[in-house]
């Protein structure tokens, strides 16, 4: 089955170019379009898409409103991939703080449009470029950290935590610690349960705003 995509973002032509860059792939299927975050509930209630292709700043409802609302409302969300002119933008960090699994800038090459679809789409990945660390961890809260401390994470917790912020999926997890698949995806449901994290990227923010882990 291809990985179907909603994208939302008022500028008619970046729908465009998204669109054609994202069905020239036979995996990917474009599903529909909305040109404001108060469009996006009806749609992904009807379309049922896999990932939602969300700009950040629109006039009605941003980007940031859209993504808390979905993933409040709507059973089993969908995956909601930010996109974004600029990449250190604080509107960026409040997405992915709001539940967004993913980041995407509006001049990425085609094929890292397509990467980043798919990456978000398997979540099993993070897109976390240095830009937003660095927001991230500039954010730290003593909250962040209590909750860090409270976790209590095992050695391997704590290190598979790390690969996690470092972007790596579970797969490369593995076979940097030389384990199986499995071992480290109960692992990872370890690190989020102990976090009260929903997803890998709440965990990495965690990670980076309680200073346990660092933009390197």
């Amino acid at each position: 089955m291809p990985v179907t995509v909603l994208l939302v973002d008022d500028e008619p032509l970046v729908r465009a170019g998204l669109r054609a860059v994202l069905e020239a792939q036979p995996d990917i299927e474009v599903v529909g379009e909305a040109g404001d975050g108060a469009a996006v509930i009806p749609l992904v209630r009807r379309l049922r898409p896999d990932v939602v292709a969300m700009d950040v700043r629109m006039p009605l409802m941003d980007g940031i409103e859209a993504t808390r609302v979905v993933l409040r409302t709507v059973p089993d969300p969908p995956k909601i991939l930010v996109v974004t002119t600029f990449e250190n933008d604080e509107y960026v960090y409040e997405a992915l703080r709001a539940g967004a699994d993913g980041f995407l800038l509006k001049r990425a090459r085609p094929a890292e449009i397509i990467h980043a679809v798919r990456l978000v789409a398997e979540g099993e990945s993070l897109l976390f470029p240095a830009a937003v660390r660095q927001l991230a961890a500039e954010y730290g809260t003593s909250k962040a950290r209590k909750t860090m401390d409270r976790a209590s994470l095992t050695e391997r917790e704590a290190t598979v935590l790390r690969l996690m912020a470092r972007g790596l999926s579970n797969a490369e997890i593995a076979a940097k610690l030389v384990v199986g698949v499995e071992t480290v995806k109960t692992h990872v449901s370890g690190v989020l349960a102990k976090l009260g994290a929903r997803d890998r990227t709440q965990a990495v923010i965690a990670a980076y705003e309680s200073g346990f882990v660092t933009p390197s």
